[in-house]
């Protein structure tokens, strides 16, 4: 979940990186008493996200600014939509405008991409979730953004589950040791609220694996039919997971497959922003 301490902490930042000594232009060109109401306005289709922190962008650039959100996130729009309002001293919401406008393009961008990805999968059991495969800093704001377009978030941090990826296994079995032997010495050392998960990129890989009692497999770049024969082979024994050679032409067959998770890297390393454009329509 987003918090506004999340918010402002990385909002702050921004706008202290964009306007150092304040904003030379507005300072030089907009007389000081002049005030402006402005409107969020979309040029294309898409899914919003980032509504408060667009606020926030304002908001702590002035707190003389008001800003009304028209809509929520999750929200889907159409070009000529009015997302929010803001009013407030002229100087203050052109200081503003870019880093509020760039956090509302990029997370409306991810949460678009997304809706895409949610849409190719219904009817089907499989969840779209994301990756760690984020933006240094951004994480909480894309993390954000990937539900607000009906999507699930993964583990958040490295703190918050067990995943033992291929270069684990490698380090773990280093010297012939059992696969099963050594994941069932992790899994007993865990405390009983963590998640265990393994990767795996070979079917044979999944006995051992099973047997070692964890709570999700992640089937690494298999094809279509090892797929079905890993969701067979599992028969509901843990969580399956596929990741890997996914994309919007690709994932409708991968979920048709039976699969419970599509971890999805795309949505958060790969997403164009949303064009998105704040309309002066008050100006004395």
């Amino acid at each position: 979940m987003l918090t506004a301490h999340q918010i402002d902490q990385v909002v702050a930042a921004a706008l202290v990186e964009d306007a150092p000594w304040g904003d030379a232009t507005s300072a030089a060109i907009i007389p000081a008493a002049a005030t402006a109401t402005a409107r969020l306005v979309p040029r294309e289709a898409g899914v919003l996200s980032g509504g408060e922190v667009f606020a926030a962008a304002m908001r702590l650039t002035d707190s003389a600014i008001v800003v009304d959100l028209a809509v929520s996130d999750g929200t889907a729009f159409r070009p000529g939509d009015a997302l929010a309002e803001v009013t407030g001293p002229a100087r203050s919401v052109l200081q503003a405008e870019r880093v509020a406008l760039n956090f509302v393009q990029r997370m409306s961008g991810i949460a678009t991409l997304t809706a895409r990805y949610v849409v190719e999968t219904a009817g089907t059991r499989a969840r779209i979730v994301d990756t760690r495969k984020t933006t240094p800093g951004l994480r909480a704001f894309e993390r954000h953004a990937v539900i607000s377009g009906g999507g699930r978030n993964h583990r958040f941090s490295l703190s918050d589950a067990v995943l033992a990826k291929d270069n684990h296994l490698a380090l773990l079995t280093a010297g012939g040791r059992s696969l099963t032997e050594v994941l069932r010495e992790v899994r007993s050392s865990l405390g009983h609220t963590m998640r265990f998960e393994v990767e795996v990129d070979r079917v044979d890989q999944i006995a051992p694996v099973l047997a070692a009692g964890v709570d999700t497999i992640m089937l690494d770049n298999f094809a279509l039919p090892e797929l079905r024969e890993a969701v067979a082979l599992i028969g509901g024994r843990a969580i399956v997971e596929a990741s890997g050679g996914v994309n919007l032409e690709t994932v409708r067959a991968i979920a048709e497959t039976g699969v419970d998770l599509i971890s999805v890297g795309a949505l958060t390393h790969s997403a164009r922003a949303i064009d998105l454009g704040l309309d002066v329509v008050l100006a004395p």
